[in-house]
């Protein structure tokens, strides 16, 4: 249906409220004239009108877009709601319901909306629509409502693009800020390496040799962490062993790898822990005796090293969107971080302990971890949060958030179950001997990699997950608060959470992290640390 607007009636009552006034005989081209004025006129208030209530419509589509659960999942669908709103914000009258019936009637033809020329062609503003209908105006002497109504949905929708596309430069950017490392911590491990070569104390060993014999003693809390982040690090340790009702009970292990020993070494020989002691080892200063051990540890570092090259190169028929978004995902520290997949290799790390508490390095630990340590786990090898809870509810995820079930491989497995994750763990290194943990653990990576990664994207958690199951016994939640760099928790929270886990992108050594959560983490740094401050790690402060 076309509708068209004329000035007709408008001269029309021109006509009639000048009857009484004598008129002047007027030439035939100013008279002619005049009647044109007048139809646009008209045509431009009635235009205006229409206009007008756009502002309040855009204002009700901003809305929308804030919370845009109300609107269907469809584009068309969103279109007529808001058609909807439009009738109710613009009014009644003839001219109004037929431009509502064409605002209908071509919301639901999602292929003409959708089509790129159609939208692209669209105006960009307010303004440069009101100046389209003008020109409209002045060059037709009827106003044409269903391009009326196509130009403004389209408009529309177009807007609505722009919106959807920053929001998704805006996660992009964030997710590239959650990948780099800030120059404050580069310059710190930079002059942490430049002071071990200057600097005998940075030389010094860690531990000194009196504090040796502790490294091995089963009366100790022995904490171990597997990182290359020596900031990271240097918090995890603080923060636990300020915790500590006696610190001098702590033992902490750090194992990091070749490129990262040095800075890290020279930090904890010059910011010692006491009376807590601490070990740090590189991956190049494990001297295996046991022949079994070496090629165990050495199956997983090819493995992974294999993983990695197959899944940066494999062939992607999902078109570029996929692959695109698998480089991002690839471009992830953790995805391909050796270090996270050696965790699997604690009884070979440590043969000498029967028992330890695994942290990672992006904790704060705010409460005494001894009731964690002295946890019963009832014969199983790993306790941890998330496991199951009273009910059969699972507090965190379950497997089925993190493998895909539809591949038959997985089929002697349930999908409800609940998973865990890494970052406060308690680990019996006796019990996890007598098993075959860590061979299953290797099995499942090889498997993934064979089936394409159709198992699950790769991660150092999936493969944990299937190796342990059926050995890891539910701890209290108050042990692990996760998610703090997903979100901001309630205070309540936070403040009965025994250790607060940053996992997710917003690191709180990054300028991306919240700042209240940011401000935890930074307490448990000496602001006057010539090193902080010369590398502007406590400028944030």
């Amino acid at each position: 249906m076309i509708v068209y607007i004329t000035a007709t009636a408008a001269a029309a009552d021109d006509d009639v409220v000048m009857k009484p006034m004598p008129k002047v005989p007027q030439p035939p081209q100013q008279q002619q004239q005049q009647q044109q004025a007048a139809r646009r006129g008209c045509r431009s208030a009635v235009v205006t009108g229409l206009l007008a209530g756009v502002l309040l419509f855009r204002a009700a589509l901003l809305a929308v877009e804030a919370g845009a659960s109300l609107c269907p999942s469809s584009a068309t669908g969103c279109l007529d709601w808001r058609a909807g709103l439009g009738r109710w914000l613009y009014g009644g009258g003839d001219a109004m319901e037929e431009f509502m019936k064409e605002w209908r009637s071509y919301s639901h033809r999602e292929a003409t909306l959708l089509d790129p020329v159609v939208v692209e062609a669209a105006p960009d503003s307010l303004d440069a629509l009101m100046a389209e209908m003008g020109a409209m105006l002045a060059s037709y002497d009827r106003l044409d409502m269903e391009a009326v109504a196509i130009k403004m949905m389209a408009m529309l929708l177009k807007m609505d693009r722009k919106v959807k596309s920053s929001r998704v430069r805006a996660l992009f950017n964030r997710h590239l800020a959650s990948l780099g490392i800030p120059k404050s911590v580069h310059c710190l491990t930079l002059r942490l390496a430049e002071e071990f070569a200057v600097n005998s104390a940075a030389r010094s060993p860690v531990p000194p040799p009196e504090d040796a014999p502790r490294l091995a003693d089963a009366s100790r809390l022995h904490v171990a962490l597997v990182t290359d982040n020596v900031l990271a690090a240097a918090v995890a340790v603080a923060s636990a062993a300020r915790s500590a009702a006696d610190p001098s009970r702590l033992v902490f292990h750090v194992v990091t790898d070749k490129k990262s020993y040095v800075p890290m070494h020279s930090w904890f020989a010059l910011h010692p822990a006491s009376p807590a002691v601490v070990e740090v080892r590189g991956l190049h200063q494990f001297d295996w005796r046991d022949a079994a051990a070496v090629a165990s540890v050495m199956r997983t570092v090819d493995e992974v090293q294999r993983s990695s090259l197959e899944y940066h190169h494999r062939r992607c028929d999902d078109g570029s969107a996929e692959r695109e978004r698998r480089r991002i995902e690839a471009s992830k520290p953790s995805t391909f971080s050796l270090l996270n997949y050696l965790k699997i290799h604690l009884p070979e790390f440590f043969p000498e302990l029967g028992r330890v508490m695994l942290l990672d390095d992006d904790v704060v630990v705010r409460k005494d971890l001894t009731a964690l340590w002295e946890q019963d786990l009832d014969g199983n090898v790993i306790g941890t949060v998330g496991a199951h809870e009273g009910g059969g509810v699972c507090i965190d995820r379950t497997f089925g958030d993190h493998l895909n079930f539809s591949d038959p491989a997985l089929s002697g497995v349930h999908s409800s179950q609940c998973a865990w994750s890494w970052g406060v763990n308690i680990v019996d290194l006796d019990a996890w001997r007598r098993t075959n943990v860590t061979e299953t653990y290797q099995f499942w990576l090889q498997k993934n990699r064979e089936s394409g990664f159709r198992l699950w994207e790769m991660a150092s958690l999936p493969p944990a997950l299937l190796a342990f199951d059926g050995r890891v016994q539910a701890v209290e939640p108050l042990w692990h608060l996760q998610g703090l760099g997903w979100r901001v928790p309630d205070p309540e929270l936070v403040n009965f959470s025994a250790v607060l886990h940053f996992s997710g992108p917003r690191k709180p050594w990054l300028e991306v992290a919240f700042p209240e959560l940011r401000q935890l983490w930074l307490a448990h740094l000496n602001a006057s640390d010539s090193f902080l401050q010369g590398c502007g790690v406590v400028e944030w402060q």
